[in-house]
């Protein structure tokens, strides 16, 4: 069945509107009786029936309904690319391996200073459909290094380029924690951006022995969370 995405099905909203009911209606041509999935991407997951069509929006009615949690968060912070489509590329990759928020960050050697984030959601509630999934990562918009930093997780990492550093993500994580890390632009971190984050307990890792793109690198180490519990 196809799935698609009402935010605010835990409101008792049982409607498609917009983006999701012109794909209903106009793309998938679905009809009254017709039966789908339906999540609000915090979690639930529900089976409906069509029950109207009118010309711009498909009422359902839920017929079964489950609610998920998550037993981990992925929370990753990257610099955006100076090529757009790279970063949309990224949230759409890790949007189905299930990152739980992507966060744009700006930093001294950035390449970008602004996102399109509507475009950047649009991606996410795509490969979030495609994969099938019922939780939406978060998407904010650029924020300061600065400021990113100050936050607290259970985990928090920074990765950048030093063949010195022994020390490879995929032996550091802890199962079932809330996660973070820091992918910096093409141009890498400062020593001042690493000096602060160090500072305030950001712990230095490896993703391997090859100069990744930031993009690379920030799908590589969604996946490393992703597989350290499972």
């Amino acid at each position: 069945m196809n799935l698609f995405y009402q935010p605010r099905l835990s409101e008792g909203v049982s409607l498609l509107e917009g983006d999701e009911a012109h794909h209903a209606i106009r793309v998938l041509r679905i009809r009254v009786g017709d039966l789908i999935f339906v999540t609000d991407g915090k979690g639930i997951m529900a089976h409906a029936a069509i029950t109207l069509i009118d010309k711009n929006s498909c009422e359902f009615k839920i017929t079964q309904q489950a609610t998920s949690t998550r037993a981990f968060e992925i929370n990753l912070f990257v610099a955006p690319t100076k090529n757009a489509d790279r970063m949309e590329w990224l949230v759409e990759k890790a949007t189905e391996i299930g990152v739980s928020s992507i966060t744009m960050m700006r930093c001294e050697h950035s390449e970008r200073k602004q996102i399109s984030h509507d475009r950047l959601v649009k991606m996410a509630v795509s490969a979030l459909k495609q994969s099938q999934q019922s939780f939406l990562p978060e998407i904010h918009d650029v924020t300061p290094f600065q400021e990113i930093v100050e936050k607290n997780f259970g985990q928090k990492f920074i990765a950048f380029v030093d063949q010195t550093n022994p020390d490879h993500l995929k032996n550091l994580v802890a199962p079932g924690v809330k996660y973070a890390i820091l992918i910096g632009p093409e141009g890498d971190f400062t020593q001042a951006e690493i000096d602060l984050a160090m500072e305030h307990t950001w712990k230095k890792v490896s993703l391997g022995p090859t100069r990744l793109r930031t993009e690379t690198a920030a799908l590589t180490a969604t996946l490393t969370f992703v597989l350290a519990n499972t």
